[in-house]
């Protein structure tokens, strides 16, 4: 991959990572809490949710990065390549079997800014200095098959972003006045 695409890849995903840290200041650590309905995340357990799935990813980039050329031939699923080449999720509600509905909320908002800060700054060192001709190897996803450490970086920031639509779905339900 080229270093141009790498900035862009960080640009994107600092940009996405930095929106969702910058919403919570629009709430209180009760409004977090509040779920839009009996069997819905509230927008606190979205937010653990795509803190949680980011830290997993990170780790895949680790991976991959320090497996140097290991699945290197392997490739995504069809369904993921389109994801892909949209730089997008449907939009759509996607099921997850891994997806927990008591997912546990957060104890704070500063645990959420902490969290989504310390992930930030790990990605970006980890991309700092890569020499992009021995990040090679890739690891596997659990439903889309093998990614490099540059895809699950764009898989991370295109999660964050799909779950955008899910806390608009939420501040309509539950907080209209924050909705622009």
């Amino acid at each position: 991959m080229e270093t141009s695409k790498v900035k862009a890849l960080l640009i994107q995903f600092n940009h996405t990572t930095q929106h969702w840290i910058d919403q919570l200041e629009h709430y209180s650590i009760d409004m977090l809490l509040q779920q839009p309905q009996a069997d819905g995340w509230s927008l606190g357990q979205v937010y653990v949710h795509i803190i949680e799935d980011t830290n997993f990813y990170l780790e895949q980039m680790k991976a991959a990065l320090a497996s140097k050329n290991r699945y290197a031939e392997r490739s995504m699923r069809s369904r993921a390549r389109i994801m892909f080449q949209n730089n997008d999720f449907p939009d759509m509600a996607l099921e997850n079997p891994f997806n927990d509905i008591n997912l546990t909320p957060p104890q704070s908002k500063d645990e959420l800014v902490q969290a989504l800060t310390s992930i930030k700054a790990e990605v970006n060192s980890l991309f700092d200095n890569i020499d992009l001709s021995t990040a090679l190897g890739k690891t596997e996803h659990p439903g889309f098959a093998f990614f490099d450490a540059f895809e699950w970086l764009q898989f991370a920031e295109m999660h964050m972003r799909h779950h955008l639509r899910q806390k608009k779905r939420i501040d309509e339900k539950l907080f209209p006045h924050l909705v622009r």
